[in-house]
């Protein structure tokens, strides 16, 4: 069965937790308020629950403090968002949106020198 789509706000806890390993809440707070100072404590724990709920987390409860890590490895959720962006906004095609990152200067000349390389692998 396929995870639901992380939101914005879901995907910003992922990549703290991906950062961190399984962490507690109050550790996802302190890792969050280093970019986001407004963010809440309570913002946070509350986005956990709802993630837990909806699949995207596990959470062990077998301390006071309940640790929460990824219910699927990062380069599985990336590959799932990967294929959704491509299907939607590139109409199933890898190389347009390639081609889209190329051209669009979000690509540093250190990524594409590393891009060409995997490349002339491939050949």
């Amino acid at each position: 069965m396929a995870l639901p789509k992380p939101t914005p706000s879901e995907l910003e806890m992922l990549r703290l937790l991906f950062a961190l390993g399984p962490a507690t809440a109050r550790q996802v707070h302190e890792a969050a308020v280093q970019t986001r100072p407004d963010m809440q404590y309570a913002t946070v724990l509350r986005l956990l629950q709802v993630m837990h709920t909806k699949g995207l987390l596990n959470r062990d409860e077998s301390q006071r403090a309940h640790v929460y890590s990824p219910a699927e490895q990062q380069d599985s959720i990336q590959t799932s968002l990967l294929k959704d962006l491509i299907h939607k906004a590139f109409a199933g095609s890898g190389k347009a949106l390639v081609l889209a990152a190329l051209k669009g200067g979000t690509v540093s000349a250190r990524e594409r020198a590393e891009i060409r390389a995997l490349l002339d692998e491939e050949k």
